[in-house]
């Protein structure tokens, strides 16, 4: 896997790409990094052209100054802008980004500003709604607890609570690992990136008027991303793909490998 590098406002963004085929971004979400999708990469590289991203902030990627949920986008399309330079990227058209949690909220953003870019995308334990008020000071609440306590205290006390108990009670040691790579995180970014996630916009609209499919694949035991209010929105694009994982808490991509593997081939093949 080769490991190249963007420089966005004198921040270095890091991103690895393999495979060969049509492109496909794998975007992380919140307290993880590109990494987290290995599962997907040892799979999917046999396919597709994949570009796997570490968000602002995230794994080898610098912090942006105050960046948010649209910032991130315009530094995704950076990203694929040098891609685009290389001679296997010929279609911009033929683009799939994929987005887990706040990772699919930077993809709505992406949609809305470049849609001639998307031949389709994918929101993967996510969200095209804002937060409401209860959402809203859940996160303010963690960004008190990380002012105080430091990155690594909270992904600590929050990681294991995103897979299902039986998840977390037959694999330990993978949760462990997630929790033991987050303590490269700064405070500064989990708080922006709480920020971002505040201050995003409903995006709804983003799903009505994409004319091109949409795959949702949702945690039937999700708490970050409640089940019925992934399923609310699934009504909204003209073609929907949508995949429950019956398994699965917010780390689909985990807790039910195989399943999401097959679920993500279907959908980009």
């Amino acid at each position: 896997m080769e490991v190249k590098k963007i420089t966005y406002q004198n921040a270095k963004i890091c991103y690895r790409v393999t495979g060969n085929g049509k492109p496909v971004l794998l975007l992380h979400g919140f307290g993880e990094d590109g990494n987290v999708w290995q599962p997907q990469v040892d799979f999917l590289k046999n396919y597709f052209r994949l570009i796997i991203p570490d968000i602002p902030g995230s794994g080898l990627s610098d912090v942006v100054t105050d960046a948010n949920i649209d910032t991130y986008a315009d530094i995704i399309k950076q990203v694929i802008d040098a891609e685009f330079t290389n001679p296997a990227f010929q279609i911009a058209e033929e683009l799939v980004i994929i987005g887990h949690s706040m990772g699919g909220y930077i993809t709505l953003a992406f949609a809305e500003k470049y849609p001639g870019y998307l031949t389709s995308f994918g929101l993967f334990h996510s969200s095209a709604f804002s937060d409401n008020e209860e959402k809203k000071q859940a996160r303010l609440k963690a960004i008190d607890f990380v002012t105080a306590n430091g990155a690594h205290a909270f992904l600590k006390t929050s990681i294991p609570g995103l897979f299902t108990k039986l998840f977390a009670e037959n694999f330990p040691e993978r949760i462990e690992a997630l929790i033991e790579a987050g303590k490269n995180f700064s405070p500064e970014a989990l708080i922006q990136y709480y920020q971002a996630m505040i201050t995003r916009p409903d995006r709804r609209e983003v799903l009505k008027t994409f004319p091109r499919p949409i795959l949702f694949i949702i945690g039937e035991h999700d708490t970050a991303i409640p089940f019925q209010i992934s399923l609310q929105q699934c009504y909204l694009p003209v073609q929907s793909h949508v995949h429950i994982l019956t398994k699965s808490g917010h780390m689909g991509m985990w807790e039910e490998t195989g399943k999401a593997n097959e679920l993500l081939l279907q959908f980009l093949q």
